[in-house]
């Protein structure tokens, strides 16, 4: 009884913790769009406001998604991967149709919906994650057990990748494929099989990189911006100098001077490079330490959702746990020169309304899990089995030499993802 109730009150701290880390990042967000976008924004529409009431409206529209997918119990999203993974390769073939997709600086990713402009690459984050947890939970004895368990998901994601990589949306692909490999790699399978795919996949985008020249020029400018600062180097050179002004407290909000038509994007892919100049390497490491504790907290709250048997949840949650740390970083490290120039928003801060959305059902999906652990501790909710959440589903076959010995009246073997081995201590529990 002592235990469950502990688990509960745990629960909820994580509950409130994701909550109102996500509701903070969210404010910080609204006020810098408004810092960052008033100039460009009165210069273009004449309205000083324009971005940050557009932000606002995507904010209020974000609230209203993330309260409906917050009543999706996790058992719907488990048995609609399939379908989802079909409805996001209909919106990927439809973005590049001539008339439907809508193209931005050479880019094509947008749909438009009249109010709204949606980036169908936001979408399929959530949906090819779905589809991910759920084959890890049908074939998880193929996926340890087998190389070909293994590259089923890969393949099948494999078409993703080209026709993102035809938009071209090259971050949104590493983004992507990124979180998937963490959620098989976290799902158990073999270390050489995964280190053998993943240098493959390095390879891979090396080669993409050397045969694309506008990237190989953001490599360039990369190594050496200062080299060429008004052409390739050029928004990282505006963006080092915003740091540099921010020194260790800011300039004060409102005070920058980069956002003045000098650094590009300074409201959606850039705007982490404004909060520094604004607030200095003070509100820096604060945001930062936001993101670093909202993914521990996820990656807590799919630990729970495993040991209580959940392990849909907990992949899900792993996945997004991954991504959405994954993205900050890359986001953070291109303001900062760390790492080489891609177009990726900040999550919760940046301006987009396609982003901005996903990110909340992101966070509503995860507080419905972790509300389903409250529930499964306090019996409410009946803990998943096997047969339940398919684990060995008909017709799956396990690896030869991999069939658990089973004898009358023994325990079966159980299998175990890499993240509970490790937060065991490497001890098997029955």
């Amino acid at each position: 009884m002592r235990n469950t109730i502990q688990q509960n009150q745990a629960n909820n701290i994580h509950s409130m913790l994701l909550l109102l880390i996500a509701c903070a990042l969210a404010s910080v967000g609204l006020v810098m769009v408004a810092s960052a976008s008033i100039d460009v924004a009165d210069i273009r529409y004449g309205n000083p406001f324009y971005f940050t009431q557009r932000h606002a409206i995507y904010l209020m529209m974000a609230g209203i998604a993330a309260m409906l997918a917050y009543q999706v119990h996790m058992k719907v999203w488990q048995r609609s991967g399939a379908a989802l993974l079909v409805f996001a390769y209909i919106l990927l073939v439809l973005v590049l149709v001539p008339g439907i997709g809508r193209t931005v600086n050479g880019s094509t990713r947008w749909i438009s919906l009249g109010l709204i402009t949606i980036q169908v690459s936001e979408i399929a984050k959530i949906f090819v994650l779905v589809y991910v947890a759920g084959y890890l939970v049908r074939r998880q004895h193929e996926v340890q057990g087998s190389f070909w368990g293994f590259m089923k998901p890969v393949l099948v994601l494999s078409l993703m990748v080209l026709l993102l990589l035809k938009e071209p949306d090259f971050g949104a692909v590493v983004v992507i494929m990124s979180a998937v490999f963490a959620m098989l790699f976290l799902g158990g399978v073999k270390f050489s099989q995964f280190s053998l795919v993943m240098l493959g996949s390095a390879l891979a985008g090396a080669a993409l990189v050397w045969s694309s020249e506008y990237r190989w020029k953001r490599i360039t400018g990369y190594i050496d911006p200062w080299a060429d600062q008004f052409s390739s180097g050029y928004q990282l050179v505006q963006s080092l100098i915003a740091f540099g002004r921010g020194d260790m407290t800011g300039v004060g909000l409102g005070n920058g001077i980069q956002k003045l038509f000098y650094l590009p994007e300074a409201h959606t892919d850039f705007v982490f490079a404004i909060f520094a100049e604004e607030t200095g390497l003070v509100g820096s490491l604060s945001v930062i330490t936001l993101f670093m504790v909202l993914v521990l907290v996820v990656l807590s709250i799919g630990q729970k959702a495993e040991r209580l048997g959940a392990k849909f949840n907990a992949y899900l949650a792993y996945g997004f746990g991954v991504m959405i740390g994954l993205q900050a970083f890359i986001n953070i490290g291109v303001c900062s020169g760390l790492l080489p120039t891609k177009g990726l928003t900040l999550p919760l801060i940046s301006y987009g309304g396609s982003s901005l959305i996903v990110n909340a059902v992101i966070i509503a999906i995860l507080l419905r899990i972790s509300k389903e652990n409250q529930l499964m501790a306090l019996g409410q909710i009946p803990i998943p089995t096997d047969e339940m959440i398919g684990e060995k589903s008909k017709g799956d076959k396990e690896p030869k030499g991999k069939r658990a010995k089973s004898s009358k009246g023994s325990a079966p073997t159980v299998q175990m993802s890499f993240m509970a081995r490790w937060l065991n201590g490497g001890r098997h529990s029955a």
